[in-house]
């Protein structure tokens, strides 16, 4: 048996993040007049988008559940793979960036601006780990019910408990970002 209304579900997704793979479909066609991260990130975020575009299109032809699964888990891997080597190649162009700063400024004391933007980065890996632990949490405890089989556990824990958990980690990401934003704004070296 097909699954049409999971798929209609994941059609509609698919469709709606139009918002983030338009974008990122400008960026990759743009070419050598973008940076090579940024290009990177666009196609980490198409194939994102792709295997989300697949699935929808998998629910509706493949019967066992296993055959989505498979190219959800193949996609999200291809997408991190991506995003972890755009991500290495942004902070090699940061670097030649600096360099290139230092470089023309001459022998500036530049570690004021090196420890704000050391800071800067720090507080948003933290935002990203924090926001990325929360989502894993909701996406589990939203997957353990259909781990378990229908029948053992009530429809509305089923919805509540990751609702709840996104809304918690993203509450306490964004009261992260913004204590590390007030103190790095209140240091005098700014």
């Amino acid at each position: 048996m097909t699954h049409p209304v999971p798929a209609l579900g994941v059609a509609l997704v698919a469709a709606a993040g139009c918002v983030w793979w338009l974008p990122a479909l400008a960026t990759v066609r743009a070419g050598a007049d973008r940076p090579d991260s940024l290009r990177g990130t666009s196609a980490a975020c198409l194939s994102g988008w792709a295997t989300v575009a697949g699935m929808a299109v998998l629910l509706l032809v493949a019967d066992p559940w296993w055959v989505p699964g498979a190219v959800a888990a193949a996609g999200t891997a291809t997408t991190a793979g991506l995003r972890i080597r755009a991500a290495v190649r942004r902070r090699s162009e940061a670097r030649e960036a600096l360099a290139t700063q230092l470089r023309d400024v001459g022998r500036a004391d530049p570690r004021s601006w090196l420890t704000s933007r050391a800071r800067m980065y720090r507080a948003r890996n933290r935002f990203v780990t924090v926001l990325g632990v929360g989502l894993g949490a909701a996406v589990a405890s939203a997957l353990l019910p259909v781990a378990v089989g229908p029948g053992h556990g009530g429809t509305g824990a089923t919805v509540a408990v990751p609702v709840l958990l996104t809304a918690l980690f993203l509450a306490v990401a964004v009261g992260r970002a913004r204590v590390a934003r007030r103190s790095s704004g209140s240091r005098p070296g700014r």
